[in-house]
């Protein structure tokens, strides 16, 4: 009886004891559940406050007149420094053809998802109206860049240089190449509805009627679809229809270097002179041999960077003032309507300095 008894309470302590350990399991795996459980939701906290941060970064968008061409690759790269230093995200987006129905496309799109702010270089200003009322009515800031829109829908208007400066500079280099006051001349641009050129070329015409009335502009101004080839054809169709020619004033990027391909071609470097907007790197080659005078621009990288810089501002509630320190940039002229800024003077790009640039 005696040994049943302490059968029975060894069994009954084994029983207790199992009951422990299981306990001491069960509590230890919950700990570890929990612990795991508060790592986790620790993790999710600092994702989503990394999500946040990154929805709180300001969205630039730069519309160009269109994608692919030196002068506006080059803008691009001031654009996404601008980005980089600023820390604000910059789409850099437009279309493959100078064409106003894809780049309102383009707009539309931007709009869709809802950035800070637009800056736009319209490659017709009539058509880019509804889609940058849409934009304001969206609460999106809107800007024109390198080119100007209606002034009645845009916060700012940031230009490279002053219009008529730049125009009248362009005639005036070209009657210095020619070596003569009287002659005839002929005007390529880029497109006819590009409101930055008409005005450059505007101001080149009262140069050139106010000073100079011997020069005959032998047409009238002759498109060439933002295209090298083109500018080159037309400039050979001149030469052709016109042996006297003395000068070619070629405004927009690519025209002056499809006009001096056609000069350099027929060898008529001291007897046709072609200055216009170009970039010095593209323009070397051209300037070399003379049958490039002068490229006349500014700094497009430039440019890029204060179209950021003046996108980030007007997102923060800020606006530019005249004389402002812009870093990267320099300072910046504000005229009387407080929304138009100028960047700088045109400058001249020669065979003598066209290397130093890498733009």
């Amino acid at each position: 009886m005696r040994k049943l008894w302490l059968s029975l309470v060894v069994v009954l302590g084994l029983i207790l004891a199992a009951g422990c350990v299981s306990e001491e399991s069960a509590g230890s795996g919950g700990d570890e559940e929990a612990d795991g459980a508060e790592e986790t939701d620790n993790t999710s906290e600092e994702g989503n406050t990394e999500e946040a941060e990154s929805d709180d970064e300001l969205e630039i968008a730069v519309v160009p007149k269109l994608v692919g061409i030196p002068y506006f690759n080059a803008s691009e790269t001031g654009a996404e420094q601008a980005g980089e230093d600023l820390g604000v995200n910059v789409e850099y987006t437009g279309p493959t053809e100078a064409d106003a129905a894809a780049q309102v496309k383009v707009i539309e799109d931007l709009i869709s998802q809802d950035v800070d702010a637009i800056a736009v270089a319209p490659n017709d200003p009539a058509s880019v109206e509804p889609v940058l009322k849409k934009a304001k009515e969206n609460d999106i800031h809107v800007m024109d860049w390198d080119t100007p829109a209606d002034k009645e829908l845009v916060d700012l208007s940031v230009k490279q240089v002053d219009d008529e400066e730049f125009g009248r500079h362009m005639a005036e280099k070209l009657v210095e190449a020619m070596g003569t006051e009287e002659g005839e001349i002929a005007i390529l641009t880029g497109g006819l509805s590009a409101a930055n050129l008409n005005s450059w070329i505007d101001a080149a015409q009262s140069e050139l009627d106010e000073n100079y009335p011997d020069i005959e502009i032998v047409s009238d101004k002759i498109p060439t679809d933002e295209k090298q080839q083109v500018a080159y054809q037309k400039t050979l169709d001149l030469l052709k229809s016109y042996p006297d020619l003395k000068g070619v004033l070629a405004v927009s990027t690519p025209a002056p270097l499809g006009a001096a391909q056609a000069v350099q071609e027929k060898g008529l470097q001291d007897e046709v002179s072609v200055v216009g907007s170009a970039l010095p790197t593209d323009s070397e080659p051209f300037l070399e041999d003379g049958s490039l005078d002068t490229a006349v621009l500014w700094n497009p990288e430039q440019l890029g960077y204060l179209t950021v810089a003046l996108g980030k501002m007007l997102a923060e509630g800020e606006m530019p003032e005249d004389g402002q320190e812009i870093e990267g940039v320099g300072e910046i002229t504000v005229e009387d309507d407080g929304k138009t800024v100028i960047m700088a003077p045109p400058q001249d790009y020669t065979k003598e300095n066209a290397s130093e640039f890498d733009f």
